[in-house]
């Protein structure tokens, strides 16, 4: 015979399950120290910087 299962406290465990995957990617996503940004910022500028040096002036 089959086990009988409460449907609430399964939606409700299926619920959680959802929340924490999505908690876990917004913090793969978010979830960086200062130094990892500030890193991240200082290479965007000097790609910036690169990127402008190499520009023509005519365009």
């Amino acid at each position: 015979m089959a086990q009988v299962v409460n449907l609430r406290t399964a939606r409700k465990a299926q619920a959680r399950a959802k929340a924490r995957a999505e908690a876990a990617t917004n913090a793969a996503r978010f979830g960086r120290s200062k130094a990892e940004k500030a890193e991240e910022a200082a290479e965007t500028a000097r790609a910036a910087r690169v990127l402008d040096a190499h520009k023509r002036e005519d365009e």
